[in-house]
């Protein structure tokens, strides 16, 4: 694995923007840490020209709040983004891709909630009993995975007309922001997860757009260490992007 030097975020400096810090609360993703979290405010219009400026300051989406860690000394939260154009599917992913061939993927731009609601309960309530979206609701599923500002899409996944993943996806301007992916646990033996990832590179190279945001990278956990599998990468470190090849 090796490291080499990109090109910085962009300054937000003259951006005019109110930032606010939580308070310290137990981390969601290492054991016996705290964690704090710096958010935009709530009351700044956004566009996409500033989403896509935060996302290379290495911020991220959950419903329509924009943050990113602010954990003092610990830094084991790492934005990451795929080099889209350079992606090359290892031979694990060619068998899972090979595997999934009979799935249909279509980009929309809204989804019907009494079909996808179902999904996304039993994905939320089967595979994530120890995090802090279960119990799912479907409160929570209309506050987390859209925003009011019309830039997220939905990539839906389905066999015969049946309704078995969703990648919910942002659309920057060097990219796509994966916010989240829901599927059917039933059908482990697909590796969905994987494939949604790998059908969002191929989203983001049709669509000529360099990078796919991955969120945060986290090496000590296992459940957020896989991203780096989508390599070459690049990783936001010192308020620098830097390639992982």
């Amino acid at each position: 694995m090796a490291l080499s030097t990109g090109a910085g975020g962009d300054s937000l400096n003259d951006a005019k923007i109110r930032f606010f810090i939580t308070d310290a609360h137990p981390c969601s993703y290492l054991d016996d840490q705290q964690a704090s979290t710096l958010f935009i405010d709530p009351e700044h219009p956004i566009d996409q020209s500033l989403y896509s400026q935060l996302s290379r300051n290495g911020f991220r989406r959950s419903g329509s709040h924009l943050y990113r860690p602010h954990c003092g000394a610990c830094e084991a939260c790492i934005p990451i983004r795929t080099m889209c154009e350079k992606f090359v599917p290892n031979r694990r992913m060619r068998r899972i891709s090979n595997k999934n061939n009979d799935i249909v993927v279509a980009m929309v731009d809204s989804i019907d909630r009494d079909e996808h609601y179902p999904l996304y309960e039993s994905y939320v309530n089967e595979r994530h009993q120890d995090g802090d979206m279960y119990p799912a609701s479907k409160e929570q599923f209309d506050s987390f995975l859209s925003s009011e500002w019309q830039l997220t899409r939905f990539l839906e996944y389905r066999i015969a007309g049946k309704l078995i993943a969703c990648a919910v996806t942002d659309e920057l301007d060097d990219g796509l922001a994966a916010i989240y992916t829901y599927y059917d646990p039933t059908l482990e033996i697909r590796s969905l997860g994987v494939f949604c990832i790998l059908s969002q590179i191929a989203m983001c190279k049709e669509m000529q757009l360099p990078y796919l945001y991955l969120g945060y990278w986290i090496k000590e956990c296992r459940k957020m260490s896989y991203k780096i599998e989508y390599r070459p990468a690049q990783v936001r470190i010192n308020e620098r992007w830097l390639t992982m090849t």
